[in-house]
């Protein structure tokens, strides 16, 4: 591994936590000296990253700073690929435009040999046996998701029975064959997943829910058994 590529690992590595890592962490992970891992923090810091900390206490990188996606490796470019082709095809339509979009931007920059990883990728999608409707509810829950916002639903369950249920949604999962939203229901005082193919109404109601997204979010993993990404 060449210096120029462990500076970008090491960027990498940075970016990848929001959490301060010691040198000895970051050291360890590149494997290469602490005294190398120093000389190469000052010498990211000198070229404008923004990493602050130091020395026994730990390294968080500040955003603000991005590489250019020209130096993608061969596999981020297929990763970048297959997540877009995934998205495209079971996502609704205004995530699948989104990602068509990126995905051009992408490959706008790359040099050609790069260029030609990325339009020559041998990984594809599998077709899906289920069409799964889009009328627009997704982007509406999306946006609340985003904006850490209650929405109103009429909601059916698998007996077919109706409930009216006041929703904190905090997470969008997407299946082949079902989308499920994460969310606090007040109704039950508990968190509780929904099908959005169950959803027959929904309502925004611009009213803030009273705890962070991410909050919600550790709560249910912790319930779920689930580990942290």
């Amino acid at each position: 591994m060449t210096r120029t590529e462990r500076l970008l690992q090491l960027m990498q590595i940075l970016r990848r936590h929001r959490y301060p890592l010691t040198g000895a962490e970051l050291a360890r992970e590149l494997g290469i000296s602490l005294r190398s891992i120093y000389r190469d923090i000052a010498t990211l810091q000198q070229q404008g990253a923004r990493i602050e900390g130091e020395a026994g206490l730990g390294y968080v990188l500040q955003p603000g700073f991005t590489l250019p996606p020209l130096m993608f490796s061969v596999e981020e470019i297929e990763a970048i690929t297959l997540g877009s082709r995934w998205v495209a095809e079971r996502a609704d339509h205004q995530l699948a435009m989104a990602a068509r979009d990126a995905l051009a931007k992408i490959a706008a920059v790359l040099p050609a040999a790069s260029r030609h990883e990325l339009d020559s990728s041998g990984l594809m999608i599998g077709p899906t046996t289920q069409q799964l409707s889009d009328n627009g509810q997704l982007k509406q829950i999306r946006q609340a998701i985003r904006q850490q916002q209650k929405i109103h639903i009429e909601y059916h369950d698998e007996r077919g029975q109706i409930s009216q249920r006041l929703i904190w949604p905090c997470a969008l999962a997407f299946f082949d064959h079902v989308r499920v939203i994460v969310a606090w229901c007040e109704l039950r005082e508990d968190f509780r997943h929904f099908r959005t193919d169950r959803i027959q109404a929904i309502q925004m109601t611009n009213q803030s829910y009273p705890e962070s997204r991410l909050g919600l979010l550790k709560q249910w993993r912790q319930q779920e058994g689930i580990p942290a990404p």
